[in-house]
């Protein structure tokens, strides 16, 4: 359906995680139409994760102000738009710039009928991405790389070997990048401070010369300064200090990243380190984790599905099974760095 030169609108107002699992979609679709264009619509805060990205043209936040001069400019019209999400301000707009519309099957009838392709919502889970794939599929196009993606700036990398030089000056040893804290509205996905700090004692005593920064927004910081004060001069704190963009290029620099189902960890998951990312039982890493990944360890919640609810602690994950999962990626790193 689509051809080469066709113009193409996507439209992922969504968290940053969400937004990451839509770019092997947005990497499809460039690859349809590579004289053609695509434009991308996403989240005001989170737009900064597809900066840089060489598959798409113009990234556009979104907001009821801007896209209303988008459609009153009438700058740029698309010949396909894909909607992810539910939002019908988001669907009009895609209605007023482009001749089809894709999205998914809403609640909404008259909303369904004007659609060019209402995709059905799969009858039983899929990893995300290739969930959102089907709105592609809808197109005629089909996914091969399914590594998600993320650029970093020589400039972002630089100055963040200098931002990592100044907090831990005398490492010589790994890397390791943590990320503690998911966001409010999903804490129960969060690895608890005590479980880290155990971490943390396996990687120095087999480590000694390792260093670990703990990332994060404000939320992270109570953690950061229990961890940092504990492993005074081996664990230092980039928590509430860098904005989105600035952590992944740390995240970039690490020789391993552990984290909890979160945006960061998704970066890291298209940045290709060496990672170990963990899962609660009610969002399954078998749904979630980063695809194509050469060096991904995911640990799921021990709970069953029948046993899974909310209350379900994260600390049911110990850490000696993160451990044994950091202690073989550091490996595949040193490897790598040998090679």
């Amino acid at each position: 359906m689509i051809e080469r030169s066709s113009r193409v609108l996507v439209v992922v107002v969504a968290r940053i995680g969400d937004t990451m699992h839509v770019t092997p979609v947005l990497r499809a679709l460039r690859a349809a139409a590579p004289e053609g264009r695509l434009d991308v619509v996403a989240h005001p805060r989170r737009i900064s994760v597809l900066e840089g990205l060489p598959f798409v043209d113009r990234l556009i936040p979104a907001g009821r102000a801007r896209l209303t001069l988008e459609r009153m400019r009438r700058s740029s019209e698309y010949d396909y738009a894909f909607v992810f999400g539910k939002d019908r301000h988001l669907f009009e707009h895609a209605f007023s710039v482009a001749d089809r519309v894709i999205g998914f099957r809403q609640a909404d009838e008259a909303l369904n009928v004007r659609l060019h392709v209402a995709v059905e919502r799969p009858s039983s889970l899929l990893h995300a991405v290739n969930e959102r794939l089907r709105l592609a599929g809808a197109a005629g196009i089909e996914a091969r790389d399914l590594q998600l993606a993320y650029r970093v700036t020589a400039e972002e990398k630089s100055d963040a070997e200098r931002f990592v030089r100044s907090l831990l000056p005398q490492r010589d040893g790994p890397l390791v990048a943590l990320q503690p804290k998911s966001f409010p509205t999903k804490s129960y996905r969060d690895w608890p401070a005590y479980r880290f700090a155990e971490l943390l004692e396996r990687l120095f005593r087999e480590h000694p010369s390792a260093g670990a920064i703990v990332l994060g927004d404000s939320l992270s910081c109570e953690v950061a300064r229990e961890l940092a004060a504990r492993f005074p001069g081996r664990v230092a704190s980039a928590a509430g200090r860098r904005t989105l963009r600035e952590s992944a290029a740390v995240i970039a620099l690490a020789d391993c990243f552990v984290g909890v189902d979160t945006g960061p960890t998704y970066i890291a998951g298209a940045l290709g380190v060496p990672m170990v990312a963990l899962y609660h039982c009610r969002h399954r890493g078998r749904h979630l984790a980063p695809l194509g990944h050469p060096a991904l360890e995911t640990i799921e919640h021990p709970a069953t599905d029948a046993e899974c609810t909310l209350t379900a602690r994260m600390d049911a994950i110990d850490a000696e099974t993160v451990w044994h999962a950091l202690a073989r990626q550091l490996v595949v790193e040193r490897q790598r760095a040998e090679a």
